[in-house]
């Protein structure tokens, strides 16, 4: 029995390519996972910010190294980012490595994917999923078509509301007493600077948009 993982999920693997050690990801791609590939821990790090990566395996086995220093830079870069380290048993950490989890090989692809599925955000009570709009209110994640992007707080009360409510006109009165929990709605921008960035995030084309409409003179309705 294969394990479930959420949709889309974006994991980063630093893998070297040396044949004398396996790399898994051709096997995590097969499984459904969207699957990036990097050859060192400084690219990984460089990539953070633009791939938003659900997980990272760092393939320290592959780099001939045990990976202590590139899990701490990347915990140290995300706090709350699942990091699974695989190591070779002669390069066994023997302090505390920043990892979730620590695999000694040898060990087999579905090992790894087993590992993999508890540390990703499940389908629980903080992942709001309508339509191609996937929203991960602890991580302050939204997912949309291939898209990925990290939302303020604010961002993510703003389209929490409209997912909640999708296909109906919200008043703009509303969401300012809703999301900014004040009846002034005298500062029209701060809405408006919130709702760009929001189909930012979601719209293949922001200025376009399929998903989030102006309803004008009323308010923005959500279509999915």
């Amino acid at each position: 029995m294969t394990s479930k993982h959420p949709v889309d999920a974006t994991i980063l693997i630093i893998e070297g390519r040396h044949a004398e050690f396996p790399a898994f990801a051709a096997a995590l791609q097969k499984k459904g996972f969207d699957v990036e590939v990097v050859p060192s821990g400084s690219r990984a790090l460089g990539e953070l910010e633009n791939l938003r990566p659900d997980l990272v395996v760092v393939n320290a086995a592959s780099l001939r190294s045990s990976g202590v220093r590139i899990c701490q830079s990347l915990r140290k870069a995300d706090k709350n980012l699942p990091i699974i380290l695989i190591v070779s048993p002669e390069k066994t950490p023997r302090k505390k490595t920043a990892a979730n989890v620590v695999l000694t090989l040898p060990f087999t692809a579905q090992k790894l994917i087993n590992r993999i599925a508890p540390l990703l955000p499940g389908d629980g009570k903080h992942i709001l999923h309508v339509g191609p709009i996937r929203l991960d209110t602890e991580r302050r994640r939204v997912r949309c078509l291939g898209k990925s992007a990290r939302l303020t707080p604010r961002g993510v009360r703003l389209l929490s509301l409209l997912l909640a409510r999708h296909g109906e006109v919200i008043e703009r009165k509303e969401l300012f007493q809703t999301v900014w929990e004040t009846d002034y709605t005298g500062d029209t921008r701060t809405l408006d600077v919130h709702i760009f960035w929001l189909r930012n995030a979601i719209e293949p084309n922001p200025k376009q948009p399929k998903f989030l409409k102006t309803i004008r003179g009323v308010g923005y309705r959500l279509d999915v």
